[in-house]
């Protein structure tokens, strides 16, 4: 399926986008925002965050280990799920609209890693390219061996074209 390619970019491109935030407006999305909402050692959490978001946004445009890289960023989304919009819906001044609202890209980037995971890289990848490459290769190997059986030999006493020797 070729259509793939868009949802690895539209996933991929957004992931990027965010690392590379974290680390051009720390105090806004990087360790000011990690330290704001309460995840632990956010000196720390954060610039590891934007590495993975940036390094699994980049294997994923590019289609390789595709699904391998959606688990660490599963676990990045569903973490900012957890501790930016759940919460949302407890508070008197936001609730249920107000949270559907401010995790829409939440849970779309949930959805689309999802997606990944279940179906691959697609055709239009660097993994679809090597499993081509392999195809080929194991198809022109088959051939090769198939030129080089040995033919079937005519029984005794007849020709190859199946009368009687003289």
């Amino acid at each position: 399926m070729k259509a793939v390619i868009l949802i690895r970019i539209l996933v991929g491109w957004v992931f990027i986008s965010e690392g590379i935030q974290k680390f051009l407006f720390p105090a806004a999305l990087g360790v000011g925002r990690f330290a704001k909402i309460g995840i632990p050692l956010p000196q720390f959490a954060a610039p590891f965050v934007g590495f993975v978001e940036i390094i699994c946004g980049a294997l994923l445009i590019v289609g390789l280990f595709t699904r391998l890289a959606t688990i660490p960023l599963l676990a990045v989304i569903l973490t900012a799920i957890g501790t930016t919009k759940i919460p949302e819906l407890f508070r008197p001044d936001q609730g249920v609209w107000f949270m559907l609202h401010d995790a829409r890209t939440d849970f779309s980037m949930l959805l689309g890693l999802l997606f990944l995971l279940i179906a691959g890289p697609g055709l239009l990848s660097i993994e679809g390219g090597r499993a081509r490459i392999i195809e080929y290769r194991t198809a022109r190997a088959k051939d090769a061996a198939d030129d080089e059986t040995p033919r079937r030999r005519p029984p005794e006493g007849t020709t190859p074209g199946g009368g009687i020797a003289s």
